[in-house]
């Protein structure tokens, strides 16, 4: 599984960062994490607001740093 997070590199995408890594461990699954930083590929993405994060291709999360538990929901789905 791919997880992308989607931003300039700002303290909240750190933190969306290490939530998806504690939510993916936390379920047992394997993950290649990405950090997107360049505007181009972001806007490209159709992400408007950051921090975001996307599982395999899919933007799941915008806007927002959702905490570890959220996403271990989201990832069960």
């Amino acid at each position: 599984m791919k997880l992308s997070i989607y931003g300039k590199g700002c303290k909240k995408c750190d933190q969306l960062t290490a939530n998806a890594q504690q939510a993916a461990e936390a379920l047992g699954l394997t993950v290649e994490i990405e950090k997107v930083t360049d505007m181009n590929a972001i806007i490209d993405k159709g992400v408007m607001r950051t921090p975001a994060l996307g599982v395999d291709g899919e933007v799941i999360i915008e806007g927002k740093v959702a905490s570890a538990e959220e996403i271990q929901r989201l990832l069960k789905t």
